[in-house]
């Protein structure tokens, strides 16, 4: 029995990369009003056990040996980082001398446990949804004490310190960020944090993209602005 589940593998810049979600359902400290996945019944930012790990590790094993990936992106239902053994998954994938990326929501890259796991990796993404106070708390429904501002510190501060490839995913919400102020607004956190890449997507779920999509012509003139700073 695997808690592990995984994509098709595809090629991206030239290399096969296997997707592998690590949690057995959603574990996040957000609990974004928008998010694919659901709910999140399991809001925590701090790290928990789960069973059959080295099952996991088994079938894990078998999944490089069968697709031969040339990197392995960490890309789980929440945030990986709660997962108590993502050191050891980590390592494990490392030894099989391939690359690993990690996705984070990135507001718990400011803790040194944390920092010490994601330094591990050779690409981490961050990422960000809304760019107000207010926006943070409504609509991403965050722990109860974490702030917009800390969010974006926690991500600059990794960042500094970080050998790797750090990627800055920014998505584009109609009614939240769309509008000129927002896109100065997210250009100046850019500026901040500093990434290596930026990647600027858009709401593609079909229960929210009537709501909350933007038509490809916005989409292509703010995505030319923020990929330009």
């Amino acid at each position: 029995m695997s808690n592990f589940s995984y994509k098709d593998i595809y090629i991206e810049d030239g290399k096969r990369v296997l997707e592998i979600n690590i949690l057995p359902e959603k574990y996040c400290n957000f609990d974004c009003i928008f998010c694919p996945i659901g709910r999140s019944k399991n809001k925590i930012d701090t790290q928990k056990s789960f069973d059959e790990v080295e099952s996991s590790l088994i079938e894990l094993e078998k999944k490089i040996e069968d697709t031969k990936p040339e990197l392995i992106f960490i890309n789980s239902k929440g945030e990986a980082l709660v997962h108590d053994k993502i050191d050891d998954i980590i390592d494990f994938i490392k030894s099989k001398d391939l690359s690993v990326r990690l996705l984070s929501n990135g507001y718990l890259l400011a803790k040194d446990e944390y920092i010490k796991i994601a330094n591990k990796c050779d690409e981490v993404i961050g990422e960000i949804k809304v760019i107000t106070e207010e926006h943070f708390k409504k609509v991403q429904r965050p722990i109860e004490e974490y702030t917009l501002k800390e969010y974006i510190e926690n991500m600059t501060l990794f960042n500094k310190q970080y050998n790797g490839k750090f990627i800055f995913e920014i998505t584009i919400i109609k009614g939240y960020n769309d509008d000129n102020k927002s896109v100065k607004k997210i250009k100046e956190i850019i500026k901040k944090i500093s990434p290596d890449k930026v990647i600027v997507v858009r709401i593609d779920d079909e229960i929210f993209k009537k709501k909350l999509g933007i038509s490809d012509e916005i989409f292509e003139e703010i995505s030319n602005e923020l990929l330009n700073v």
